[in-house]
C-alpha cells in the first residue's frame, strides 16, 4: 500500500520526520497529566515504566532492519537513540563517545524532558531521571544487546541548578552482565498489529542515502537520505508512536480495572492533546495552507491515520472516510474517534484554522468526517492546553552540521 507521505518532496520530509519524533515525544505530556490526576503519581510513573519498556523493544528493533544497522554493540544502540521518539533529536541533544565497540557514553547538552518537569518540583525531577531512566534505558537497549547497560555519571535534580550538561551516562556490554528481561506487557505488545505491519522496502536505487549501515554520526543528517528512505523513517515513527500508545493503553487499563469508561476517557484526552500539538507543529513546519485544504493535509498527514497499512482511509477535498482497519483491532488511536466522538478531529483541524469544524455520520468503525467552514472561533481544547505547557510546543529545529563519529 502506498504510503501517504511519498506524496511529498525530499526536502519537506527531510523537515517533516524530526518533527514526527518530537510529536511521539509529546504522547507523554499530553497523557501523563491525566494518569496523575486519576491515580496519583507514583502510579504515574509506574505507567511511564510500563509503556516504553513494553513498546520501544520492538520498535527500535523495526527500526534497525528497515535502515540495515542491525548489530550488538554501543554504535548499534546509539543510531536507535538518532531515531527514537523518546529521544528526538535537539530537543533532548544526545552527545555520543565512543571508547570501542562495548564501550560508550552519552550526555544531554538539552533536555527539554528535564526542562518540562523541572518547574514541578525536586520529586517529579527524580521520578523521571531515576526511577523512569534507569529500566527504561536498559529495555532500549535490549534490542540491540541483553548483557547492555546504561548507568549514569551524572544526572539531575541539577546540582548547581544551572549544570551543563543536564546529564551524562556510560553504556557498557559486558559478557558479565545478567540479561535484561522483557516485562510481560512486551508480549502482548509483541502480537499487536502494529508490531507485525510489514511496510514498502526502502528502494535502494533512489537518490541519497538508503540505510544507515555507515559510521555512527554526531547528528543524523535526515536530508542526506533518499525519498523512499524517508517515506520509510516516517511510517516507522508512526509506528512507534501507535506502539507506545497501545502500551499506555495497558498500563492505563490495568490501573483502571473494571472501569472501562476511566479508561477511555483517559486515553481520549491524551489522543485530543497530543493530537492538536502535532497537528500545529506539522502545519507550521511544512508551510502548509490555511483554510479547509489546509486542514485535509494536515488530517492526511498526521499519525492518527498513518502509515496508511495500518489505518485504512480515503482522502477527498474536505472529507475522509475511515473504514476499519488493524489500527481498530489493536484498539488504537483510530478506535477512539467515533460519530460521538469528534474532539481529537476537532483538535486537528482547529489547530490549522480556528473557524473550522467536522461533522462525522456513519458507524463505530465506518465512518465519514466532513470538514466545514463556520462563523464562529473554536475554543483551543483543555487537553492541548496541557500538552502545550511543554516546551516542545514552541520548539524549534536548528541546522546542524554532521559528523562521523570515531573510536576516542
Amino acid at each position: 500500500m502506498t504510503s501517504r507521505y511519498a506524496g511529498l518532496s525530499r526536502d519537506q520530509l527531510a523537515t517533516l520526520v524530526p518533527e514526527l519524533l518530537l510529536m511521539g515525544q509529546m504522547i507523554d505530556r499530553s497523557g501523563m497529566a491525566w494518569c496523575i490526576s486519576n491515580f496519583g503519581r507514583e502510579e504515574m510513573l509506574q505507567i511511564a515504566i510500563e509503556e516504553w519498556m513494553a513498546s520501544s523493544p520492538i520498535y527500535t528493533k523495526r527500526m534497525q532492519k528497515a535502515l540495515h544497522y542491525e548489530g550488538d554493540d554501543v554504535i548499534t544502540i546509539f543510531k536507535g537513540l538518532q531515531l527514537d521518539i523518546g529521544a528526538p533529536p535537539q530537543f533532548m541533544d544526545f552527545r555520543y563517545t565512543i571508547h570501542d565497540r562495548w564501550h560508550g557514553e552519552f550526555h544531554l547538552d538539552h533536555c527539554g524532558a528535564l526542562l518540562d518537569v523541572e518547574p514541578m518540583g525536586e520529586e517529579y525531577v527524580r521520578g523521571m531521571c531515576h526511577d523512569i531512566e534507569d529500566p527504561t534505558f536498559d529495555a532500549t537497549a535490549l534490542a540491540t544487546n541483553r548483557k547492555a547497560q546504561i548507568r549514569p555519571i551524572h544526572r539531575p535534580p541539577r546540582v548547581p541548578a544551572d549544570r551543563h550538561p543536564h546529564c551524562a551516562w556510560t553504556v557498557i556490554i559486558d559478557e558479565s552482565y545478567p540479561e535484561v528481561e522483557d516485562i510481560p506487557a512486551l508480549d502482548a505488545v509483541r502480537r499487536t498489529r502494529a508490531a507485525r505491519t510489514e511496510l514498502d522496502p526502502i528502494d535502494t536505487s533512489d537518490e541519497g542515502q538508503s540505510d544507515y549501515s555507515g559510521p555512527l554520526l554526531s547528528d543524523f543528517d535526515f536530508a542526506a537520505f533518499s525519498h523512499s528512505a524517508l517515506v520509510r523513517m516516517a511510517d516507522e515513527v508512526c509506528l512507534q508512536m501507535h506502539l507506545l500508545n497501545l502500551s499506555f493503553v495497558l498500563a492505563v487499563g490495568k490501573r483502571a480495572g473494571t472501569n472501562t469508561e476511566l479508561a477511555r476517557e483517559i486515553c481520549t484526552k491524551q489522543l485530543i492533546g497530543v493530537a492538536g500539538l502535532g497537528a500545529e507543529r506539522i502545519h507550521r513546519a511544512l508551510d502548509l495552507p490555511g483554510g479547509i485544504e489546509g486542514a485535509m493535509r494536515v488530517l492526511e498527514l498526521h499519525p492518527l491515520f498513518n502509515p496508511a497499512a495500518y489505518v485504512t482511509a480515503e482522502f477527498g477535498p474536505d472529507v475522509v472516510h475511515v473504514r476499519r482497519s488493524p489500527a481498530h483491532e489493536d484498539g488504537a488511536w483510530i478506535s477512539l474517534v467515533s460519530p460521538t466522538e469528534t474532539r481529537p478531529l476537532q483538535a486537528i483541524v482547529t489547530a490549522v484554522d480556528k473557524h473550522l469544524d467536522v461533522e462525522v455520520s456513519g458507524g463505530e468503525n465506518d465512518w465519514i468526517a466532513r470538514v466545514l467552514e463556520t462563523d464562529s472561533e473554536a475554543k483551543e481544547f483543555p487537553e492541548v492546553s496541557v500538552a502545550k505547557v511543554s516546551g516542545g510546543a514552541t520548539f524549534e529545529f536548528q541546522p546542524r552540521k554532521s559528523l562521523p563519529l570515531t573510536v576516542v
